[in-house]
């Protein structure tokens, strides 16, 4: 994706917590308001138009959503970032790219065109090596803070002795006389839509265009080598589990193609204390009777450090405070929020003495004094007739 990323929800009219019917709904609105046949010359309508199907094709689809998601939030490590990554959306989306792909679904290959087409005609057919995917685990701070971690794996390296081509010196090939170097075949067929021609690669030559005379004595013509690689890499701050970032040519090399790429995959580590939303931290912190009644100071743990809480006078148990910066910052500069809910617990295996102490409170706080008692109390008396303390 570009550095500079589109705002597909402010495309759509959309929030960002949007669910699929919502983006759906959205979309089918925009959609038919700016259709073109509505607006025929409109060349704003027409943009407008695309750049809503280029929204919903990306919302639409779960994963690509993840991933966009998470690019919108890191700008710049879609292409290039991640320290030499580049960050992918994966190519298995729902919907067409165009009217090639429409055809293409239709027939099965490459389509080149209607009746009396010259088809592709060119040069030969890249292949592409298989990609690569590794899970990484990373603790829960390592995935807030960011850092550098080195991955090692056995992969199809290219042939140094042939560069890849599977040819003794990386000269020995003659031309295929089957596709006559171009690296694919056609044939015709006739259909409903018309005389099509249809185009694939060429079973003889695999898509180079050539054929080995003398096969490389290092790879015996494979064009790779069995082989361990190693790589360093820099992990953002704020990555999640799922994110994942793609080294492109890090996967296994084919013979007189390019290789694949390393995917690696995050899996994010639990913490013991606090539970992540975004880039937000949430935590539970216990504090006594006394400290929720009176008020009173506690330690709470950030991402880096530990800092004073204040509990206020009066805080009762489950209420929820936002101490705004203290969550994880983004590749953006800004920083979440750590959410705090206090608890308030009761004592267990309590001495007859301490008892006592308990009781006596109690009896000299006034029931008015407690808020949700006090309206309990009054609603079930005015219903039943009876008071519940």
């Amino acid at each position: 994706m570009a550095e500079s990323k589109k705002n597909y929800y402010e495309i759509l009219g959309v929030s960002k917590t949007a669910s699929a019917d919502e983006i759906k709904s959205a979309y089918r609105k925009l959609a038919k308001q700016y259709h073109p046949d509505l607006h025929p010359g409109d060349a704003a309508a027409a943009e407008k138009f695309k750049e809503i199907n280029e929204a919903n094709e990306t919302l639409s689809d779960a994963q690509k959503r993840k991933q966009y998601d998470f690019e919108l939030e890191h700008p710049g490590m879609g292409s290039g970032g991640f320290g030499g990554f580049s960050g992918f959306g994966g190519g298995d989306g729902a919907g067409f790219g165009g009217f090639e792909d429409i055809f293409s679904s239709f027939f099965g290959g490459g389509f080149s065109g209607f009746g009396g087409g010259n088809g592709a005609g060119g040069a030969a057919q890249s292949k592409v090596g298989e990609d690569i995917q590794k899970e990484m685990t990373l603790s829960f701070m390592d995935a807030a803070k960011g850092c550098k971690k080195t991955v090692a794996y056995m992969r199809n390296a290219p042939c140094e002795s042939c560069k890849g081509t599977g040819a003794k010196d990386g000269t020995a090939f003659k031309t295929c006389s089957r596709c006559g170097g171009k690296g694919v075949v056609q044939s015709v067929q006739n259909t409903v839509f018309g005389r099509t021609i249809r185009q694939g690669v060429c079973p003889d030559c695999g898509g180079t265009g050539k054929i080995i005379t003398e096969k490389c004595a290092d790879c015996k013509g494979k064009g790779y080598i069995r082989k361990e690689a190693e790589i360093t890499f820099n992990v953002p701050a704020g990555v999640n589990n799922g994110s994942y970032i793609r080294k492109r040519g890090g996967g296994h090399a084919v013979q007189g193609g390019v290789p694949g790429d390393l995917i690696i995959v995050f899996k994010v580590e639990p913490h013991k204390l606090f539970v992540r939303d975004n880039f937000d931290l949430k935590i539970d912190v216990p504090v006594s009777f006394k400290t929720a009644a009176l008020g009173g100071v506690v330690k709470v743990p950030g991402v880096d450090d530990t800092f004073d809480f204040t509990v206020p006078e009066g805080t009762q148990s489950g209420q929820i405070f936002t101490v705004r910066g203290r969550g994880i910052k983004s590749a953006t500069g800004a920083t979440g929020n750590l959410i705090i809910r206090v608890i308030v617990e009761v004592p267990s295996h309590l001495t007859r003495e301490q008892k006592r102490v308990l009781e006596e409170t109690d009896a000299a706080i006034d029931l008015k004094q407690y808020d949700k008692r006090k309206k309990y109390a009054d609603v079930v008396e005015s219903l039943y007739g009876t008071k519940p303390y």
